[in-house]
């Protein structure tokens, strides 16, 4: 156990380093009592320009005085910490002066948190303590020591940020308690789907528009068109912090949502894909909910696929390639959805979200027309709108797509929602009476059963994280979309339900524990991945990752999958 220095002692090193080269702020790191909360250094970085210092600040629950109802119950505490990193880092904004010297000296951050509310690394709360991780830039001028400004940001700056941040009584209790209130219903609700029927739910009053295409923040009030559900779908929720809920239920089976260019339909499925989430209050989305098992399902021309059975949908190819264990470098816009589609339904997927726009055209559809000119045996494709209804009949796998050209869907689904001018109006029956008025002369294509679903099992050679002369693991996030992995380039680019650069640096560290640990060619990759899940709920990100920081937040099984299905060294064998 390290020993606990008194903070005299950090302030002594400081004085001792000043205009001294970067390298002797090493001397620092350890672990320092300060009056209200003891200080740990965990790691000290190399120069100005490195990334910056890993701090933590421990106040003991004696003095911080959170109620053990905040965080007893797990999704309380998820909230709870998510409400705290949040005030951590308003306050940060509000004291620290951030620019003290060169590169990143004077920074002080803590993980930057979207609309959603997920586990994170940045604050643990327990019983015993109330623990904050967070970065330090740590000043200097050139590569010289700024010993004096390092004192000021540990010894003014940072005991003030904790004492607006990390206090039960220096808080809103109010607005605390009405953000815990809001996730745990929301969680509460996602959790009762099923016993309903449902795979979505969109509260009354929602207001699901964006600011922009870059900022997830909601569309103001008086631009944005709040949601109203339709008579014929309206459900009422009860969760335990509210009466009722009222808003539009969405029923197992096949929904299709359509309508006009520009009138919602894309707003309202963007919506839906992050429905699996919890959101924050005023994020305007806070009661839109989706089904945990909800995947985001599109074409991706280019990517690489590695033995995947998508013979369900594409067979007969010209040149007798075996579609029951394809791989590509390559793919195109449809085995690139089949693959997506299949890696998903290989994982546990119950939900699918299809947008007509970002599908390949020949995936989705092949209409009567070209049906007659090119004949089922010189066509590979079995398009989605023939294996759609045996999707839901054998494997119990529902669809919500977004369509605005191809009313042949009008036979195949179950539900209709129409958009108009951002308004849902339900119109299945209409849509089923035009269906029967102009019926068609296509034939099915798609067989008697949906297919089989075979597992893979991902080979522990395939995965190297090493690079450069001296062999050393390189694992980084790059954004949220790319991770290096060795001399890989993991691209998620089109994995649309990341939502977090947290989540894209966890998944990085966590494929190097699964192929250390678990990729042992015997288990399959949802039996790999289903441990991992379970050892997060049960011991934490702490027990996987390599070394403590707060930069992790969880990822779900279905976006660490995707990110190791687009590893181009990825090798699997079939269960």
């Amino acid at each position: 156990m390290t020993p606990t220095k008194p903070a005299s002692d950090l302030r002594s090193v400081l004085e001792r380093i000043d205009a001294r080269g970067y390298k002797a702020y090493k001397d620092i790191a350890g672990k320092y009592g300060f009056e209200k909360f003891q200080l740990y250094i965990d790691h000290v970085q190399a120069d100005p320009y490195a990334s910056p210092s890993r701090i933590r600040v421990r106040v003991d629950q004696k003095l911080a005085h959170f109620p053990r109802s905040l965080f007893e119950k797990l999704i309380r505490k998820v909230a709870l910490e998510d409400y705290l990193t949040r005030t951590f880092s308003k306050s940060i904004k509000e004291i620290a002066k951030s620019f003290r010297g060169s590169g990143k000296s004077g920074s002080i951050n803590i993980l930057a948190c979207s609309q959603q509310v997920l586990p994170r690394t940045s604050l643990l709360v327990n019983e015993s303590f109330v623990e904050a991780r967070f970065t330090m830039g740590l000043p200097a001028r050139g590569r010289r020591i700024l010993g004096q400004e390092a004192a000021e940001m540990f010894f003014k700056e940072v005991p003030r940020i904790i004492d607006k941040s990390l206090f039960y009584e220096d808080l809103d209790s109010q607005e605390l308690e009405h953000h815990l209130e809001v996730v745990e219903d929301a969680e509460f609700m996602r959790n009762h789907l099923e016993e309903k029927n449902l795979v979505a739910f969109v509260a009354d009053g929602s207001r699901l528009p964006r600011a922009s295409g870059v900022d997830e923040r909601p569309m103001r009030k008086e631009r944005a068109v709040l949601f109203s559900s339709p008579p014929s779908l309206q459900v009422s929720l009860n969760p335990p912090n509210r009466k009722e809920i009222k808003g539009m239920g969405i029923p197992q089976g096949i929904t299709l949502i359509v309508g006009g260019g520009y009138h919602g339909k894309s707003t309202l499925l963007d919506a839906l894909a992050l429905g699996c989430y919890n959101h924050i209050s005023g994020d305007g989305r806070e009661f839109v909910i989706s089904s945990p098992d909800t995947v985001v399902i599109r074409a991706e021309d280019g990517r690489f696929v590695e033995n995947v059975d998508i013979s369900p949908f594409i067979g007969n190819l010209p040149l007798g390639e075996d579609t029951t264990s394809f791989s590509t470098l390559n793919a195109s816009g449809s085995t690139s959805q089949a693959a997506n589609i299949m890696e998903a339904l290989q994982m546990g997927a119950r939900v699918l979200l299809i947008d007509e726009d970002t599908s390949a055209t020949n995936f989705m559809i092949r209409d009567e027309r070209m049906q007659r000119l090119v004949k089922k045996d010189k066509e590979p494709i079995t398009p989605l709108i023939d294996k759609i209804k045996l999707l839901y009949r054998d494997l119990g796998v529902s669809s919500i797509l977004v369509m605005g050209g191809s009313g042949d869907y009008f036979n195949v689904a179950d539900t209709v929602i129409m958009m108009d001018t951002y308004e849902p109006i339900e119109v299945s029956r209409e849509a089923k009476s035009i269906s029967k008025q102009g019926r068609t002369h296509r034939s099915c294509e798609g067989g008697d059963t949906f297919g089989e679903v075979s597992s893979r099992m991902p080979l522990r050679e395939s995965f190297d994280p090493h690079r450069g002369k001296l062999g050393k693991v390189k694992i980084k996030s790059r954004g949220m979309k790319g991770i290096a992995f060795g001399y890989e380039l993991i691209d998620l680019s089109w994995v649309e339900q990341l939502v977090e650069e947290a989540q894209t640096r966890t998944i990085g560290d966590l494929i190097y524990y699964a192929a250390r640990e678990l990729f042992d060619g015997k288990r399959t990759l949802r039996e790999a991945l289903g441990i991992i899940e379970e050892k997060l709920k049960k011991e934490g990100l702490d027990s996987l990752v390599p070394f403590i920081s707060g930069q992790y937040a969880f990822p779900r099984k279905y976006e660490m999958a995707a990110a190791i299905n687009r590893l181009t060294s990825l090798k699997c064998k079939r269960a």
